[in-house]
C-alpha cells in the first residue's frame, strides 16, 4: 500500500486526490491546503485529513474553526510520496522541502521539466519514472498530443506533427484570468512550449506548436497536422485510435458541436465534475490527404493529466508495469467512454425506482 500526500487542493488536486483514494492499492494520508477556503468543505466533506500547506497560516484555520492534522512537514513524514498540484511556480518552491524530508514528488506541468528528474506520461515515457526520487506529470496539451502521436507513430512512423492549440482563457473559477474578450497569440513566437514539452516524452518525434487564447473556460481545442512517413488508410486511422483507451473518438451521430455538449455528455454519464480523462477527437475529423492526417480534438484541462498522476505515483513506488497499471487506473476511474451511436446498439439500464 503507497502512502500518498496531495500538496494543494485545488482545481488538480482535489481530482488527484479523489483518483488516489479510488485506489485498491494506495492510501491517501492527507490533503493541504493553503487557507481555509470553500475548499476545505470539500476535503472534510470526503473524510480527507487537512494540513495546513504553510505553517504561519496555523492561527487562519483556528480562527474558520477548521481542524488540521497537522503541517506540509507532518504530512511529508508520514507519506511515501507526495503530490505537489501547487500553482504553477509555487512546486519548484517546494521542492527544497520534499528534499529535506527525503520524500518523492510528483511535480505537474506548470513547473519547468528541470523541477524532476525525468518528465512522465503514462502513453509514451512510462519507465523514465521508474525509482526516480521526482518526476513531473506534462501538461494538459502535452498530455493529450503525447496519447495522440504515440500510436501513430508506432503504427505509421510521424515525419512531422504541426498543431495549432486553442486555448481556454482561464478555468472557469480562475475569475483572475478572464475570460478575456479577445483572441490572443499565446506566445506570438513559434514554437509556442508545447512542442518542446512533448519531446520531453517523444524525443524523435519533430513537432511544431503555435498556440492562441479564446475567451472560453470549457476545454481547449487542437488542430492537429501530421505528416506519416507511410501513407494511412482513414478508417484504419480511426480504427487505431479507437483502440486506444484514454482517448474518445467522438461520433458524429452523437450531434457533438463543442466542449459545452461534451461537458454535458460527460456528466450525464455520471462523471464526477462532469470530467473528460480521455482526449476527445471527433471521428468525423480525420481525414487523410496521401500521407497527411488531419483531425481535431478537445482536452479537459482540468481533468486530463489526473489518471497520469495515479500512474506516475506506481511507476516511482512499485513495480507494476505500464499496461497493468493503466488497466487498474482506467478500471477504479471509470476511463473509456464508449458512445453507443456509432452503430451499436444503445445499451439500456435499469434505474432504481424511488419510493
Amino acid at each position: 500500500m503507497t502512502r500518498v500526500g496531495v500538496n494543494g487542493y485545488g482545481t488538480i488536486g482535489k481530482r488527484v486526490a479523489d483518483a488516489v483514494a479510488a485506489q485498491p492499492d494506495m492510501e491517501l494520508v492527507g490533503v493541504t491546503k493553503a487557507s481555509p477556503d470553500y475548499g476545505v468543505e470539500a476535503a472534510a466533506r470526503r473524510g480527507y485529513d487537512l494540513y495546513a500547506a504553510i505553517e504561519d497560516r496555523i492561527d487562519d484555520f483556528a480562527a474558520a474553526d477548521v481542524e488540521l492534522a497537522g503541517t506540509l512537514g507532518d504530512l511529508l513524514d508520514a507519506v511515501d510520496v507526495i503530490v505537489d498540484c501547487a500553482p504553477s511556480g509555487v512546486g519548484e518552491r517546494n521542492a527544497s522541502a520534499y528534499e529535506a524530508h527525503d520524500t518523492p514528488a510528483v511535480f505537474q506541468g506548470g513547473e519547468d521539466a528541470a523541477v524532476a528528474e525525468s518528465s512522465f506520461n503514462a502513453r509514451g515515457r512510462f519507465e523514465a519514472a521508474r525509482d526516480a526520487d521526482s518526476v513531473r506529470v506534462v501538461s494538459c496539451n502535452t498530455t493529450a498530443l503525447s496519447r495522440l502521436l504515440a500510436p501513430l507513430d508506432e503504427a505509421y512512423g510521424v515525419e512531422k506533427a504541426r498543431v495549432t492549440l486553442v486555448r481556454r482563457g482561464g478555468d472557469p473559477s480562475e475569475t483572475d484570468r478572464g475570460p478575456i474578450n479577445d483572441i490572443v497569440p499565446d506566445p506570438a513566437t513559434v514554437p509556442s512550449h508545447h512542442g518542446p514539452d512533448v519531446n520531453e516524452i517523444l524525443p524523435d518525434i519533430p513537432v511544431d506548436t503555435a498556440a492562441l487564447r479564446a475567451p472560453v473556460t470549457g476545454m481547449h481545442t487542437h488542430s492537429v497536422n501530421v505528416t506519416l512517413e507511410t501513407e494511412p488508410d482513414e478508417n484504419d486511422v480511426r480504427d487505431l485510435l479507437g483502440d486506444e483507451d484514454r482517448i474518445f473518438l467522438v461520433p458524429a451521430a452523437a450531434g457533438i458541436d463543442g466542449a459545452g455538449a461534451l461537458k454535458e455528455y460527460a456528466a450525464d454519464a455520471g462523471r464526477p465534475r462532469g470530467d473528460l480523462w480521455e482526449n476527445c477527437v471527433w471521428a468525423e475529423s480525420i481525414s487523410v490527404t496521401g500521407r497527411d492526417l488531419y483531425l481535431f480534438q478537445n482536452v479537459h484541462q482540468e481533468a486530463d493529466v489526473v489518471p497520469e498522476n495515479v500512474d506516475a505515483i506506481r511507476a516511482m513506488t512499485t513495480d507494476v508495469g505500464r499496461a497493468e497499471s493503466t488497466a487498474r487506473t482506467n478500471e477504479t476511474l471509470g476511463i473509456g467512454l464508449d458512445s453507443r451511436l456509432g452503430g451499436d446498439e444503445l445499451a439500456r439500464t435499469e434505474l432504481t425506482a424511488d419510493d
